[in-house]
Formats: C-alpha cells, sequence, structure tokens
C-alpha cells in the first residue's frame, strides 16, 4: 500500500501526471498551463515531461479553450481544460451549457464527451471579485453536466483520475484556498464512487453537510462544539450534482437534524435542493427545520471585507445552536 502525505494542489498535479501517462488520449489545455505550470501550479512540470502537443497553452479565450476541448472530444480525445479562476468561466459558459451539456442526448446517446473542466473556486486568498467566488450551482443546474469539488488530499487525486476517465463532462471546482492544506493519499486503490459522499465524523445530535472548501470549516465546529456536550456529524458532500440525497437522509434519520454549509450565496444554492429534498424525505424524523449557511447575496467583497462575506465558524455554531434549541 503506497501512502503519502501531499498538498491537495500536489495530489492534483500527481494525478494529472498519471492520466497523461496512462492514456495518450488525455491533453491538458489552459491559459498558462504549460511552461508556467498554471497560476497555481497545479500543471508545473507536465509539459516539460509530455511536451506541447499534451499540455497546451491556448489563448487567453475560453470559450476558445472549451469550444476546442468538445472538438477533440468529439474526436476520441480526452481534455482536461483549466479556467484559470472561477469568474473567468463565463465566457465559456455558453459552449458549456448549449454544447457541453447537451450533445450527448442530442445524438441519443450515440456521442459521448468526455471532458473536464477544472475551476479554482471560492474566496480566502486576498483576490477580487471574479477571482474568489463560487458559481457551482449554476452549473449543478444544467442538466447533462456532473459537478464535483474535493476536500482533501485523497479525494482530489483519485477524484481527478475518475473525472478523466468518465464519459461525462465533469464541471471539477477545486477549492483554492485549500490547496496548500496537506494529507494522506493511498495511491494504490480507489476509495470509492466518484459521487458518493463521505462520512467525515461521525455523530448523534446534528448532522453537518459541505462540501469543498466548507468542510474543514465544518470539521472545525463539530470539533469546537464537542467540547460543550454536542456530537456533531460531518458528511462531506463531494458531488454538487449529482447529490448522494441517501447519505444524507440516512444522517438526518438518525440524528433529527440538518445544517448544510456553503460558501456560495445561501439564495438559490445548492442547500436550498438539499434543504427541499431532506424536508421532503425526512419530515417526521427532523426535530428542527433544515437550516443554510453561506456567503450573502451580493456581489464579492473587497478582499479585506471577505472575512465578514464567508461563512466562518462562528456562523456555522451559530445555526448549530439555534438547530438544538428547537
Amino acid at each position: 500500500m503506497a501512502m503519502e502525505k501531499m498538498s491537495i494542489a500536489k495530489a492534483l498535479n500527481e494525478s494529472l501526471r498519471k492520466a497523461l501517462d496512462t492514456d495518450p488520449k488525455v491533453l491538458i489545455m489552459g491559459e498558462d498551463v504549460g511552461k508556467l505550470g498554471g497560476v497555481f501550479r497545479i500543471t508545473d512540470g507536465l509539459q516539460k515531461d509530455f511536451g506541447e502537443d499534451r499540455v497546451i497553452d491556448t489563448p487567453l479565450a475560453e470559450s476558445g479553450i472549451v469550444g476546442t476541448a468538445i472538438g477533440l472530444a468529439l474526436r476520441g480525445y480526452r481534455p482536461v481544460v483549466e479556467i484559470q479562476f472561477d469568474g473567468f468561466v463565463f465566457p465559456a459558459y455558453d459552449q458549456i451549457v448549449t454544447q457541453l451539456a447537451k450533445m450527448h442526448a442530442r445524438a441519443l446517446g450515440k456521442i459521448k464527451l468526455p471532458v473536464v473542466i477544472r475551476i479554482p473556486y471560492g474566496g480566502g486568498i486576498g483576490a477580487v471579485e471574479h477571482h474568489s467566488e463560487s458559481p457551482e450551482a449554476l452549473f449543478a443546474h444544467v442538466a447533462g453536466l456532473k459537478v464535483v469539488s474535493p476536500s482533501n488530499a485523497s479525494d482530489a487525486y483519485w477524484m481527478m483520475q475518475q473525472a478523466v476517465q468518465s464519459d461525462d463532462p465533469i464541471i471539477f471546482f477545486e477549492p483554492k484556498r485549500r490547496y496548500w492544506d496537506k494529507g494522506e493519499v493511498e495511491t494504490d486503490s480507489i476509495p470509492g464512487p466518484l459521487h458518493k459522499a463521505s462520512l467525515a465524523r461521525t455523530g448523534t445530535d446534528l448532522t453537518l453537510v459541505a462540501y469543498g472548501p466548507m468542510v474543514k470549516v465544518c470539521l472545525e465546529a463539530a470539533a469546537a462544539a464537542q467540547e460543550e456536550g454536542k456530537s456533531i456529524e460531518v458528511l462531506d458532500l463531494r458531488s454538487m450534482s449529482p447529490i448522494d440525497f441517501d447519505a444524507i437522509q440516512t444522517s438526518v434519520e438518525k440524528t433529527g437534524r440538518l445544517v448544510v454549509v456553503h460558501e456560495a450565496p445561501v439564495f438559490y444554492g445548492s442547500g436550498a435542493e438539499i434543504a427541499a429534498r431532506i424536508t421532503e424525505r425526512c419530515f417526521y424524523h427532523l426535530e428542527a427545520p433544515v437550516l443554510r449557511v453561506g456567503g450573502y447575496h451580493a456581489p464579492y467583497p473587497p478582499a479585506r471585507l471577505e472575512d465578514e462575506y464567508l461563512p466562518g465558524l462562528d456562523r456555522v455554531l451559530d445555526a448549530v445552536d439555534r438547530s438544538l434549541a428547537y
């Protein structure tokens, strides 16, 4: 069993390296992904080792990048596209929604589009708007796309492997403020299915559901709550489309309470869908309303105000206290 400690950034780099090495049809494309290795150095060293034909520096044109990837996928390649920052994806939104997400159904299943679109997302790095946003709900709403986000190095490594091997188009959101968080990665065996939630911490009094950058905050909240005698279960969703509602239901039937946490604005966020579905499924098990913690329904603020905007430990613990007070 090969076990290594590595950062999320390193895990993604190693996973992409393995994908390139395993399948000659895998390509990486994006702005500055080659010689520079990407702004976060996720693709560092890959062009040097695999050449400019497989790790391709593109023009600053997201629509062109995704459109080219769609064409390559139609010709049998497996392109992995990097969008430099979350807010830069929107010039390509038309290509993603009207072409990438729909071609499989339009062709009655005869065409497959194995494209992975990597998007560093979320705040916490002291950047401005278009560099710190969480647009995952916009993609999860689109039928035909799969949307995932790892919270730790092991998931980053294996979820990228699974995404590249999938025949579905996958939007792969990478929590940029967690890039340097380290964890153990077993590089020999896949932990589980790509779209299955993971139990990050067991508890009996309340369930916290999160994904990507907020899983760490929820684990910290659960540890803080334990000091006050509260037993909090933390479920790492991992996938925002499809959502593993069965795992959430199982947890909520045990604890009777649910708080959903995400960085994206609460208004029309993924937490709203989870709250609605779990209320339908678990109505007679719930001891309190499903509560949501997230960003505000406002443009992302200047960097010096982002700590006030982003949901942190205090806001999560406040929701926990409000739920337990019912």
